[in-house]
């Protein structure tokens, strides 16, 4: 039997989802819990690894199991089980045919900037403090250069394993709210450190170190030097993925009363 959930997670202490050997992570964690209440090992595929640091809202996870157990079973078993700061949102039962990570058409990450003068004690860990303030027009402007299929080789930082540098990005979406710069970007798939390398550009385009042209040069030389930080990443945030409709994923993802402040 083959089941889908969405899970929700702090990545504050953890060494990204993917599991290692040695460190606490996200996916070791969850298969843990799962392969206890299933009464043997469970292995999740995700629909996209984050890094250390970054958070989830509602990543897409799948798993196989020969165990019969009731939706709820899984369920409230596992959250009893599980660290505080890891939560099973929902889940169900799903065809044979879907995975996490190859049945997904798009993936969709949020970054969140806190552009204030003084620093915020409890956001620390939860957004990028940037003390000048952006102009978000300019880099609404710069993100558009960024939409359709392209090589983003000059986005990707190194370590990346991905075979081909192609990405389509189908979305950027950038707005204030307060005195919160937030920037949405939705893509077939992502490649390492993609989205925070963009972000990092997008903010020395905000802070009008450069013009809004500036990243399609950047874009086209395909410069393996980069020309700007990478965004940490305690501000960025996996919202979630889209699937083929016959899946019957849910479509929405889920936000905690704390996340919502942001929406």
């Amino acid at each position: 039997m083959k089941w889908v959930c969405g899970i929700e997670y702090d990545g504050t202490k953890y060494f990204g989802w993917q599991k290692q050997k040695l460190v606490c992570t996200i996916q070791a964690c969850i298969e843990k819990v799962l392969s206890t209440i299933a009464n043997h090992n469970i292995s999740l595929i995700c629909a996209g690894r984050t890094d250390r640091g970054v958070h989830g809202i509602t990543q897409i996870v799948h798993f196989l199991t020969t165990s019969i157990r009731s939706n709820k079973e899984w369920l409230v078993g596992a959250n009893s089980l599980l660290p505080k700061d890891i939560t099973i949102l929902w889940l169900q039962r799903v065809s044979e045919s879907f995975n996490a990570r190859f049945s997904a058409l798009s993936r969709s990450y949020r970054y969140i900037i806190f552009n204030n003068s003084i620093r915020s004690s409890f956001l620390e860990k939860y957004s990028y403090h940037l003390r000048d303030i952006l102009n978000i027009e300019k880099m609404k402007i710069a993100s558009q250069y960024l939409l359709g299929r392209h090589d983003f080789s000059a986005f990707r930082s190194s370590g990346c394993q991905s075979l081909s540098p192609y990405r389509t990005i189908y979305l950027v979406h950038i707005f204030q709210l307060k005195k919160f710069v937030v920037i949405d970007v939705v893509a077939n798939s992502f490649l390492y450190h993609m989205v925070r390398n963009i972000v990092g550009c997008l903010i020395l385009i905000g802070l009008s170190v450069h013009n809004s042209k500036w990243i399609k040069k950047i874009l086209d030389n395909k410069e393996s030097i980069k020309k700007y930080s990478t965004a940490p990443s305690r501000g960025l945030y996996f919202l979630s993925a889209s699937y083929p409709t016959h899946f019957l994923i849910p479509t929405k993802f889920y936000l905690s009363n704390f996340f919502s402040f942001f929406s």
